[in-house]
């Protein structure tokens, strides 16, 4: 279902504070299409936001593929955040099977936490959900650009969040109050929240946490998880630390791809037998899908 070269992950202790942006609100959102049944071929796509300002941020797009472009229809949007010192191609090995599944995966590399940044710092991290929140808006004129191989086929009423360590913080960090309902679920691996998170109106939120994890404890991701005001999911591995379960041939990177899929499924596809298959400890109302 992907990609099935090994790609190493790199992680590093987080220090951060901070919150980001939020945007407005979307209108009447129309039902969503049924959960893809087979798996799609992968294709990649890769283009810089705003090259020439303060901020530029290259995304690497992965998307479900179909005869000379993007396959026929429209599939929601998960936005990938890498965690400090990586690069969004060194999580293709989940972001690619996301694409299987039926989801564009949307990956920045963010300015000063990104692998061979000119000017590293980590404190960085609180200006990333604004990033993320910059790329979303870009996406949603991108779906109307006519031209465009992606424009109509993005369901710019229903994205996702996800990442991995700081990547987990920014996610955490985009549902801060007043954030646009396009946003309508999340998945903090190895995170935490900001400051501000988990603010305004409810979004379902799957945690991802190794239990013995020695960069961010698993008690910030619990912290987290009793936070949250909506349905929640908390998925804890046993024995495992930062993130060696994102490895595709790690014993756990089944569980995490099968548990994250899952969870995208049911809060973007309203499939209630994803839902039924999510081995995660639950919260709040999971009965009513959110779309």
């Amino acid at each position: 279902m992907g990609v099935r070269r090994l790609v190493a992950v790199a992680t590093t202790a987080l220090l951060l504070t901070g919150c980001g942006a939020a945007t407005a609100a979307t209108s009447t959102v129309p039902p969503a299409r049924p959960a893809p049944t087979v798996a799609y071929p992968v294709g990649t796509r890769t283009f810089t936001l705003d090259p020439a300002g303060p901020r530029p941020l290259p995304v690497t797009v992965w998307y479900p593929a179909g005869r000379g472009g993007v396959a026929p229809g429209r599939f929601p949007v998960v936005v990938f955040s890498h965690g400090l010192h990586s690069l969004p191609e060194l999580h293709a090995p989940l972001t690619t099977r996301w694409a299987a599944a039926g989801f564009v995966v949307a990956a920045p590399a963010y300015p000063h936490t990104r692998r061979g940044a000119a000017r590293f710092t980590r404190a960085d991290v609180r200006n990333q959900p604004a990033d993320a929140w910059r790329l979303i808006r870009h996406l949603v004129r991108l779906d109307a650009r006519r031209g465009d191989p992606l424009a109509g086929h993005l369901d710019v009423a229903r994205f996702a969040a996800a990442g991995h360590s700081a990547g987990g913080f920014t996610t955490a960090g985009m549902f801060a109050s007043g954030h646009s309902p396009r946003l309508r679920a999340g998945i903090v691996i190895a995170g935490g929240g900001l400051p501000g998170a988990f603010a305004g109106a409810a979004a379902p939120l799957l945690f991802v946490h190794g239990d013995a994890d020695p960069i961010v404890p698993a008690a910030v991701g619990r912290a987290a998880y009793d936070r949250t005001p909506g349905p929640a999911a908390f998925l804890a591995l046993p024995g495992r630390g930062h993130g060696e379960y994102l490895a595709p041939d790690d014993r756990d990177f089944p569980r995490l791809l099968a548990a994250t899929t899952d969870f995208l499924r049911w809060a973007l596809y309203a499939d209630r037998a994803a839902l039924r298959s999510l081995p995660a400890e639950r919260k709040g109302a999971f009965s009513t899908p959110p779309v």
